[in-house]
């Protein structure tokens, strides 16, 4: 069997397996072998073939890394208006605890509000952003 018919069956695996297991780097590797496959159709010795395969792949894997990093997160479901109805409302903050947090009523309960990070707590009308376990996490209109 030719090494290039080896390097593309390599290929073909590393491409099921990151279909069966969702692994974005998978789909890297799998690149970095189909540069090895390329590398024995230019008729490289199997050390360039690894070499070439090695260096695709892990330049292709770093890259995902890092574009993957600096990517910022998804936001969280308890933030999703279509998940949690309290999301974007509006509710009046009179003031705010020495903690850090503030005691309001909102749909006919006591409920304990917190201020979103960067925001500084002052009394005032403030959307709801988050739900957080049984808290409001909430920031000034």
């Amino acid at each position: 069997m030719a090494e290039s018919t080896v390097w593309w069956i390599v290929t073909g695996l590393l491409v099921a397996a990151e279909l069966a297991t969702g692994t974005f780097y998978l789909l890297m590797l799998a690149i970095g072998a189909a540069a090895g496959a390329l590398a024995a159709h230019a008729g490289l010795a199997f050390t360039g073939q690894i070499v070439a395969g090695a260096i695709v792949g892990g330049v292709a894997v770093v890259a995902a890394h890092l574009a993957r990093r600096r990517r910022p997160g998804d936001p969280s479901a308890r933030a999703e208006r279509s998940v949690n109805l309290d999301v974007g409302e509006t509710v009046q903050i009179d003031g705010w605890g020495p903690d850090g947090t503030a005691q309001i009523r909102y749909r006919g309960a006591q409920w304990t509000a917190l201020h979103r990070p960067g925001a500084a707590p002052r009394p005032g009308p403030h959307r709801v952003v988050e739900l957080v376990g049984s808290r409001l996490l909430v920031e000034p209109l």
